[in-house]
């Protein structure tokens, strides 16, 4: 056990994280292959990980163990993910004000249907996530968690260290700052087009206030586009300072 311990714990935690991050749980990844790469992880990890406790696998303790290993890696991976949901909540924001949730389809990774807009937010956070090494750092939040929340098998206490549901508000509250100059945009594009209805009721209000909302909106997410990477790397920041010992 003193030569297992020290890999079947890291073994587990990074498993967990593996099946509910973003990218490290995706269906095109091959099982074996998660498995050989949480496997390699925690490997590679030991040099830089803290003494791991001995605790022999047909004890009672080591149910607890599990629990806890499973529990606090599928956190991480929880946290990283609400970030893509404050991201997507921002997309299905602006794509109601632009009208363009009337065009929804049938997603397939997450077995509902979802706006135009919300899938290209989520994409282009999937991209941001990779290009600024955003999985080294989930990586590197696993490895540190040791140090927050060491083996000892009381999963309940490090739930309560995590304070997962203040994460969530704060993600949430930050999708919408996201989308507020977008919404603020169309809701002026809104305002004119009922001003212009009252001025010329012949205007067939219908037919020219979806082109030009939607024509207005892509030109507001064309600029605030850009502007897009500092607030995923701020959120993905505070997701994983849980876990880092902060």
């Amino acid at each position: 056990m003193a030569w297992v311990s020290p890999l079947l714990w890291p073994f587990l935690r990074v498993l967990a994280m593996f099946t509910a991050a973003p990218i490290f749980s995706m269906r095109a990844i091959p099982l074996r292959l998660k498995i050989a790469l949480a496997f390699l992880v925690a490997v590679c990890a030991q040099a830089a990980l803290p003494d791991q406790p001995v605790v022999a696998i047909d004890s009672s303790a080591a149910w607890g163990a599990i629990v806890q290993q499973v529990g606090v890696g599928l956190s991480i991976g929880f946290a990283v993910r609400l970030v893509f949901v404050a991201i997507e909540l921002a997309g299905e924001v602006i794509g109601l004000q632009m009208g363009l949730n009337y065009a929804s389809f049938f997603d397939p990774s997450s077995n509902s249907q979802r706006g135009a807009l919300t899938s290209f937010y989520s994409n282009i956070a999937m991209w941001l996530f990779v290009v600024v090494n955003g999985h080294l750092m989930v990586l590197m939040a696993v490895l540190k968690s040791f140090q927050a929340f060491p083996v000892d098998g009381n999963f309940m206490q490090a739930v309560a260290r995590m304070r997962l549901q203040d994460l969530g508000a704060g993600l949430f509250s930050s999708a919408l700052w996201i989308a507020l100059p977008l919404v603020a945009l169309l809701l002026f594009v809104n305002l004119t087009m009922g001003i212009i209805s009252r001025v010329a009721p012949q205007t067939n209000i219908y037919a020219v206030g979806f082109p030009v909302t939607i024509t207005v909106g892509l030109l507001g997410i064309t600029a605030t586009l850009p502007m897009l990477e500092q607030p995923l790397l701020t959120l993905l920041q505070q997701s994983i300072d849980l876990f880092g010992g902060h």
